[in-house]
């Protein structure tokens, strides 16, 4: 819930100064707030920042009870249905009392809300509100002393309840689609366990005063405190505050931690590398405040015309008082004055896009998707052309084993030992390809001696007596070793598929050979089948070369590959796929990618990626999934289905009730009363709300149910 007063920005500050700064008082932990999530200017754009759904909550149900003998005792009401409310002295002030009391007190939140636009000359809504409310208030009085005859206390009382119940509703559907983000910050623990020492004892600390490099234990079910590396032990993780997943992750000495997941077996050790504002969690927070303050261009569009309805509501009111007050009817002319500027107010209007883009920034970051920037969320839908990078983002980027043969009279199990032997001590990434492969396989390396890295080439070293090389053809040249017929063949097509080959060799001869790879992402196929369902063309941009870049597009069914693209070229490539107006997305993860994210109409970063591409980035993916690429265009397609919605119910309510509610329709008797113009107005405002609160059932991630999980 927001407190009256505060925007989502300090709200998740003051979580955040609650884990971070422990001997903080109340008032500097309020004006620190601001230091821990950006604190962007909400003035301009967002009218309901400050309002608290309890308020208008308990003032409808009061408003509400204040109304109902003001309808009772209402001589029309009297009237229309037939019955006399019971007379008492002073009975035919009860309308006055009451209404009063009611404009007193549920029309003082519009009128406060109309002289702070007014002072920022930005008039809209709540000026609207209150003058239609001011105009109704003054035409009451003037009917009870007898000025005019026409009595609308009861219109009066029951627009202002109506207007506290449509406020209600869409500072309650403001607040929750916020609210997800909030809970966020509830996510860390207040206390962390602390090593000292040599280890061997915890001394319980408050969060705040952890500081980098310091050791913590964390035990089963217990929440990770700050961002870390794991030094010792081994647990599965539940991360489905990041990543929206319900499957657990295995978690081993070398791996990252991330602050707010939750441990769910065993001990762990982990060394802190991030705490307070540098943390993911903090991160991933400012990132989406600052999306749901930041505004497209859509929302421009939408607020300028809430504050063009202004003017065109006070012209049409005093075109319609001055002409029903001309023709002899001054009455008429007040009450169809009034209910102009009633049917004017632009709740609908304004509401349309930015409970749109607040419930899809919401839904987005409930999925995995941190949206940075509206404007990339809007540009998104256009996308005819997605790049991805490929090493790291299509591949996993790092290096695999992926085929073992062997010559004739050799097993593959005795290649592959006698490879994983000699790599055992090798820190190369191939080294350690080929001892997870033979772990994988169930193939335990032997005790190896004279270990000797030889570069470029390959390595060697001393297996129960006997040398063993591994290394590439140019080592097996080197050897002067000649390579069986048997085992050319499939070396050859390792090599068309972009693999590496490795020989294994010993005793003087070659016994087999060994193919790592990039390991290609087992989603990314499923990303680009799925991408070319919504009509748009897959690019991919690598280093690589032509052979290695072509075999990977085949394998996933890339439309268009740029092989060979140095670092400083990225973004030039990107600006080629752009030519002829296309509209392209660039997914990336690595700071040579940065430049290319930034030239892009669309830059998607890699969640697993370097800040400094993620800085560049107008969408962030939590999960190293390119699925999730998906989900992001999916989710600005609906968006936008829903901003055209809302903008055309919106616009088009006031096209067609302004004339009616200035009373060109009286000639042929039709009228539209005060009241009548209240429930149309709210009414209105709640279908917006309510077709905004749809977009929630969107499933972002094609063939999972149940995608939009609460973090």
């Amino acid at each position: 819930m927001i407190a009256p007063g505060l925007t989502e920005s300090q709200i998740l500050g003051g979580s955040m100064e609650r884990h971070y700064a422990p001997h903080a008082d109340e008032h500097n932990a309020h004006d620190a707030r601001a230091g821990h999530v950006d604190h962007p200017d909400h003035a301009g754009h967002d009218a309901h920042a400050g309002h608290d759904p309890e308020v208008f909550r308990r003032q409808f149900w009061i408003v509400l009870l204040l109304t109902i003998p003001v309808v009772v005792w209402s001589r029309d009401v009297q009237a229309w249905l037939g019955y006399t409310a019971p007379v008492f002295p002073g009975s035919m002030l009860v309308p006055a009392v009451f209404g009063t009391i009611v404009f007193g007190y549920g029309g003082r939140v519009f009128l406060v809300g109309a002289r702070g636009e007014l002072r920022n000359r930005l008039p809209g809504m709540m000026t609207l509100i209150s003058l239609g409310i001011s105009v109704a208030f003054i035409a009451s009085v003037a009917a009870t002393i007898g000025v005019f005859d026409v009595d609308v206390w009861w219109e009066l009382s029951t627009l202002i309840t109506i207007m506290s119940l449509g406020h209600w509703l869409e500072m309650r559907a403001i607040a929750q689609a916020q609210g997800a983000v909030s809970a966020l910050a509830e996510l860390l623990p207040d206390t962390a366990e602390r090593l000292t020492g040599n280890g061997t004892t915890t001394e319980t600390v408050p969060i705040g005063q952890l500081r980098a490099g310091d050791l913590v234990l964390l035990r089963p079910g217990s929440r990770v405190p700050a961002d870390g590396e794991l030094i010792e032990g081994a647990a599965e993780v539940d991360e489905s505050m990041m990543t929206g997943e319900s499957r657990q992750v295995a978690k081993g000495a070398g791996d990252r931690v991330v602050a707010g997941t939750v441990v769910s077996g065993g001990s762990l050790r982990v060394r802190v590398t991030a705490v307070g504002e540098k943390t993911v969690l903090s991160g991933i927070m400012r990132m989406v405040v600052k999306a749901q303050a930041s505004q497209s261009r859509a929302q421009v569009l939408a607020d300028r015309a809430a504050a063009l309805l202004f003017y065109v509501a006070l012209a049409v009111g005093i075109v319609t008082l001055v002409t029903w007050s001309a023709l002899g009817d001054p009455e008429g002319a007040l009450v169809r004055t009034a209910t102009v500027l009633i049917i004017a107010c632009p709740h609908a209007l304004g509401l349309a896009m930015p409970l749109v883009t607040a419930i899809a920034t919401t839904l987005g970051a409930r999925n995995g998707l941190l949206v940075k920037s509206r404007l990339a969320l809007e540009r998104a839908r256009n996308v005819d052309v997605v790049i991805f990078d490929k090493t790291g983002t299509l591949t996993r980027g790092r290096p695999v084993l992926a085929g073992v043969i062997a010559a004739p009279g050799v097993e593959t199990d005795e290649v592959l030992r006698l490879a994983a032997s000699v790599e055992n001590d090798s820190e190369h990434p191939l080294a350690r390809a080929i001892v997870a492969g033979a772990l994988q396989r169930s193939v335990e390396p032997m005790p190896a001696s004279g270990f000797e890295g030889l570069a470029g080439r390959g390595a060697r070293a001393a297996v129960e007596g006997r040398t063993v090389t591994v290394g590439g053809p140019r080592f097996v040249g080197e050897l002067k070793l000649a390579i069986p017929a048997e085992l050319a063949g499939q070396i050859a097509d390792w090599q068309a598929q972009g693999k590496t080959a490795l020989h294994v060799a010993a005793d003087g001869r070659v016994l087999g050979a060994l193919a790592t790879e990039d390991e290609i992402r087992p989603e990314s196929a499923d990303a680009v089948a799925e991408l070319h369902r919504l009509g748009i063309r897959v690019a991919m941009i690598t280093g690589d070369s032509h052979v290695v870049a072509d075999a990977v597009a085949r394998r996933i069914g890339v439309d268009e590959v740029a092989a060979q693209v140095l670092p400083g070229e990225k973004a030039d490539a990107v600006r080629r796929f752009q030519a002829g107006g296309r509209t392209v997305a660039m997914v990336g993860d690595g700071v040579n990618d940065a430049p290319a994210l930034a030239q892009a109409d669309v830059g998607i970063a890699i969640g697993a990626g370097t800040d400094v591409a993620m800085e560049s980035a107008g969408i962030v993916l939590v999960r190293d999934d390119p699925r999730d690429v998906v989900g992001a265009i999916r989710l600005s397609r609906a968006s936008y289905r829903k901003m055209v919605e809302n903008l055309g119910w919106a616009t088009g309510y006031n096209v067609l009730a302004l004339p009616v509610a200035a009373g060109v329709l009286a000639p042929i008797g039709f009228t539209l009363p005060m009241s009548l113009g209240a429930v149309v107005m709210s009414l209105s405002t709640i279908i917006v709300a309510a077709n905004a609160q749809l977009l929630r059932g969107l499933q972002l991630r094609p063939g999972v149910a149940g995608s939009h999980r609460s973090p």
